[in-house]
């Protein structure tokens, strides 16, 4: 448990995350079952902050007829530890579902649907976490020159709480892009934004949709506002001539296995490079075939029937929007040509991607103490950890942002069971090798139960 100090110093864990989505969830589940199976002085402390005031993933492109584009079996768990109690088929039993979902014969369960055993398997660990709780301050304790402890400042409203770690997991996830100069406003979206602002055209009657991009999101987005607004016209923008298959293929998937880690991890430079050219299109800026096949089948249909609501500014690209007073005026170049149309629509939507976020970007002066390559990327071991001065004592592990040292599958869901398992397997053999002869990670101090 965690270990209190003499007054007003902070708790003490084993380990503080920052975020708490599917990766950390993965991780505090991951904890709960190592304490589980073993005694009291071995268990693993451990508290995660997420500034978000419930559980959610992605809320905004919960789309009703979305699927995931990973197989149930890529759960939380299941990689890791197919016995557990928190796996996808464990959630359908709980909800009276499971025997209907074998007879659905169907590996991808609706986004929806996953993200609410999301919600289900994080409210079985949620003792681990505080919501509402923004991480603010990452602060060194040293003594003797060395980094022994890293202070984790977190904010909620005008409540400031701070806790000591041993080890830090950082899992702050993604955040969206916009086109270049392009801001998000009222009538500018990211798609990430589709379901809380779509609401808000209830009682209005939009005629024209703008959505730039070509991936998934992008012919997703489209689908759905062609069917959510019959009068309305969508025009679909992207600099491609279609959108492109994603590759599903068993061999192509083989990039998401366990092993592909540390096949990717222990490639030269060159090598890396070129598994990601020619395997991007398992994820990136690809879309389902079925989901392909169903929108040509409808620009098909409607120019057969001569209604034509969905159009395709293939070769083209967004670069400017401006405001009107009826809604936004988006200019739309052609790759090939170089003209310019102009298009009045209601709502822009940027369907246009993530990056993930700066990793390093909360640990202040404790980001100088850690490597960086010649391309100025954070160096990182093939357990997550990365690599920093020997001052250092804390471990700091990366949830995301190491898909240039681990390969595609850096912040996706189909290695995160592994994953945590990985970094957990660090935790418990860098506790051991600092105290030989201990029974487990934390010795020798009085213990209180975690807050």
């Amino acid at each position: 448990m965690s270990q209190a100090l003499p007054g007003d110093a902070p708790l003490i864990h084993d380990l503080i995350g920052i975020g708490f989505g599917p990766s950390n969830v993965a991780m505090a589940i991951a904890l709960a079952e190592h304490n589980a199976s073993v005694g009291r002085q071995e268990a693993v402390t451990a508290h995660f902050f997420e500034q978000q005031p419930s559980f959610g993933w992605h809320r905004g492109m919960l789309i009703d007829d979305a699927t995931m584009q990973v197989s149930f079996l890529k759960d939380l768990v299941t990689l890791r530890n197919p016995s557990s109690e928190y796996t996808f088929l464990r959630y359908l039993q709980s909800k009276d579902r499971l025997i209907d979902f074998v007879n659905h014969k169907n590996l991808f369960p609706l986004r929806v649907e996953f993200h609410d055993y999301f919600e289900w398997a994080a409210a079985k660990v949620d003792d681990m976490v505080s919501y509402g709780h923004q991480v603010v301050a990452v602060e060194p304790v040293i003594r003797d020159g060395v980094v022994e402890y890293l202070d984790v400042t977190a904010r909620a409203g005008d409540e400031v709480v701070v806790h000591r770690a041993r080890n830090l997991i950082i899992g702050t996830g993604l955040r969206p892009v916009m086109p270049e100069g392009v801001e998000r406003t009222d009538r500018v979206w990211h798609n990430s934004d589709l379901l809380a602002k779509v609401d808000g055209l209830k009682e209005t009657e939009p005629t024209r949709f703008v959505v730039v991009g070509a991936g998934q999101s992008a012919a997703e987005n489209v689908a759905y506002l062609h069917r959510r607004f019959p009068e309305a016209e969508v025009c679909a923008v992207f600099s491609r001539y279609g959108y492109s298959p994603a590759d599903d293929s068993s061999f192509a998937n083989r990039i998401f296995d366990p092993q592909a880690v540390d096949e990717y991890f222990t490639a030269p430079e060159d090598v890396k490079r070129r598994l990601m050219d020619y395997h991007g299109n398992t994820n990136y800026s690809v879309v389902d075939i079925d989901l392909i096949d169903d929108l040509y089948r409808q620009a098909y249909q409607e120019k057969v029937l001569g209604t034509e609501r969905l159009r395709f500014l293939n070769i083209s690209r967004l670069t400017d929007v401006k405001e009107t007073a009826e809604g936004v005026r988006a200019t739309i170049k052609s790759l090939v040509t170089g003209e310019e149309s102009l298009l009045d629509a209601d709502v822009v939507v940027c369907a246009t991607g993530y990056l993930q976020a700066d990793g390093l970007g909360l640990l202040g002066e404790v980001a100088g103490r850690c490597h960086r390559d010649e391309q100025g990327r954070v160096r990182v071991e093939r357990d997550y950890r990365v690599s920093t001065d020997p001052e250092l004592r804390c471990g700091i592990y990366l949830q995301g942002g190491t898909e240039h040292t681990h390969g595609i599958t850096s912040s996706l869901l189909s290695n995160t069971a592994i994953r945590v398992g990985e970094i957990l397997d660090s935790i418990l053999d860098r506790h051991t090798a600092a105290a030989p002869g201990a029974a487990g990670p934390v010795t020798g101090d009085a213990r209180q139960p975690a807050v």
